[in-house]
């Protein structure tokens, strides 16, 4: 996936992953009462920042993790008709492992 931007620092591009909509009891909620997900993928990572001695510190995620982040994380940006999140990787809160992600699919 292309997207004209790259985030810089230790600032990351995170695309919500939405779930897929479940009907309790025949009430459909609308979508402006929806909360909205707290699972993303990443799209794009910065270079890192630099440590007191002028050394880059690398990112531990990399584009393509599937993440969990606060639910008042990061700074929404519409970009090409597509909504985004920008945050800074320590708001995020952790990285889906291959094993929790093909759990938390099955529900």
């Amino acid at each position: 996936m292309s997207v004209p931007i790259r985030p810089l620092h230790d600032r990351v591009l995170i695309k919500r992953i939405e779930e897929p909509e479940q009907i309790r009891g025949g009430i459909v909620i609308p979508d402006t009462a929806k909360e909205k997900p707290q699972q993303g993928e990443v799209i794009a990572v910065g270079d890192g920042k630099y440590d007191k001695d002028g050394k880059r510190i690398p990112l531990d995620v990399k584009p393509g993790d599937r993440v969990l982040f606060g639910k008042y994380s990061g700074t929404e940006v519409r970009i090409d008709d597509e909504e985004y999140l920008i945050m800074r990787e320590d708001e995020i809160l952790g990285v889906f492992t291959t094993t929790a992600q093909t759990k938390s699919a099955g529900r």
